[in-house]
């Protein structure tokens, strides 16, 4: 197989198709890869639109390295990205992004000192699950309302059981047992919540989470269903620092930082400066009335185009590049929103009215009321049966329903490894017995 792009990325192609991209040997060009040349691939059908080999693209990597190396603005940098890029190629762009390490502890002030002008928004989002992605175990509901789950799977029986700090995580193969104290809780639970602990110094995922459906302990999604070999294996996995280091970047804030990882000074959940950035600085120009100056000390992902505010939310939902590159395929994915908005046929190269922020406003809960979105539907489509897409209005009328949009055309699909419902953010027609489209 060709060589892959040397950030470890395969590229989506600009105009919104699916293409594999190598790095050309010798030169600074990236040349895209036929689907002959990608046999193995999940995605390799997508691949058939573009059928050719020999065009050698430049511009994409050329704007890459300009980024990197012309002086601007952290917004200016991003905004200028117009083609999906992987969240590792993002990281190296000036300025912030979600989960990125380059700021000190002393650069963050919290979401206290942000309410202080924006108690509005600070309000509600502190209410949010993803203000409470990731908490310390002894602040789970989950762990305080169920003294002890259990499970016995194949030889292993596993165990959480409530203490004053939390909880205890076991795990028995009938003769020998392995406890240790959770320290993490991932999740608000809405769907489940997985644990973390520490074993001899390291850190480790539980193979087993609680899931709200179930309302007890299932697989670990991303564990192996494969009986491990031994009770050591059985407990859970060992988090690689580097994956420990983007587990807590999209569930805490500052965990790491130019000191490196430090648990002991994060802050719990996905707080403000996990999206805006660290504000230090920015509050020390808005209090003296520097307020030009503050406002461009902080990140603000309005100034994003479509195709990067997407990206943004991909740093942890993950990207369409991202989840192309971990070969996720299946109903599993369907938990990727931006990987799949970006493979709706309406997504094309990038829409203000298309993207994650058209229908989510980060600082607000969830809206579960599928009629609540058909005003962003109808944003693009036309209303009347009759009529065909145009001007400002490009797509086509539905020719069944004008309303109610989202529960045809962004079906709910069930992940059966997380024992819940995921809606599609695949926009599409929907055909009775269609199999899943990756």
């Amino acid at each position: 197989m060709e060589r892959a792009h040397p950030a470890g990325q395969n590229r989506r192609g600009q105009h919104g198709d699916a293409t594999a991209w190598r790095w050309q040997e010798g030169g600074s060009c990236i040349v895209p890869v036929s689907s002959e040349n990608l046999q193995g691939r999940s995605t390799v059908g997508k691949l058939n639109r573009r059928n050719t080999i020999a065009t050698v693209v430049c511009a994409s990597s050329l704007v890459f390295f300009a980024l990197r190396a012309r002086p601007q603005s952290a917004s200016q940098a991003q905004q200028r990205v117009e083609t999906p890029m992987a969240t590792d190629e993002r990281l190296q762009i000036l300025g912030w992004w979600p989960t990125k390490r380059s700021a000190s502890r002393e650069d963050y002030v919290g979401t206290v000192e942000c309410a202080r002008c924006h108690a509005k928004k600070t309000s509600t989002q502190v209410t949010t699950p993803m203000a409470h992605a990731a908490m310390p175990a002894g602040k789970s509901d989950i762990l305080r309302e169920h003294p002890k789950v259990s499970l016995q799977l194949g030889p292993y029986n596993y165990t959480i059981s409530r203490t004053e700090t939390g909880g205890t995580y076991s795990v028995s193969d009938g003769t020998n047992s392995i406890s240790e104290p959770v320290l993490w809780a991932f999740g608000l639970g809405n769907k489940g919540q997985t644990y973390v602990y520490q074993r001899d110094g390291f850190y480790y995922e539980s193979r087993m989470s609680f899931y709200k459906t179930i309302q007890g302990l299932g697989l670990t999604t991303g564990h192996a269903s494969k009986t491990p070999d031994n009770l050591e294996e059985a407990v859970g996995r060992l988090i690689d620092p580097d994956t420990l280091g983007r587990c807590f970047g999209c569930h805490t804030t500052a965990s790491t930082t130019t000191a490196g990882f430090d648990p002991a000074h994060l802050m719990p959940g996905v707080t403000c400066e996990a999206c805006h950035g660290p504000g230090a600085k920015h509050v020390d120009l808005m209090d003296a009335e520097k307020r030009d100056q503050g406002r461009r000390a902080i990140f603000n992902p309005r100034g994003l185009n479509p195709t990067a505010l997407v990206d943004f939310c991909g740093a942890c939902h993950r990207t369409w590049n991202d989840v192309y590159e971990m070969g996720a395929t299946g109903v599993a994915n369907a938990r990727f929103q931006p990987y799949r908005l970006e493979n709706s046929r309406c997504w094309g190269e990038g829409d203000a009215r298309l993207a994650c922020t058209t229908c989510h406003d980060p600082h607000q809960q969830l809206v579960h009321d599928e009629a609540t979105y058909d005003e962003k539907c109808l944003a693009c489509h036309v209303t009347a049966p009759a009529k065909k897409g145009r001007g400002d209005h490009p797509g086509n009328a539905c020719p069944v329903e004008s309303k109610n949009c989202v529960a045809c055309h962004m079906p709910k699909v069930m992940v059966p490894v997380m024992h819940a419902p995921f809606t599609d953010h695949r926009i599409r027609i929907v055909r009775p017995g269609a199999p899943y489209p990756d």
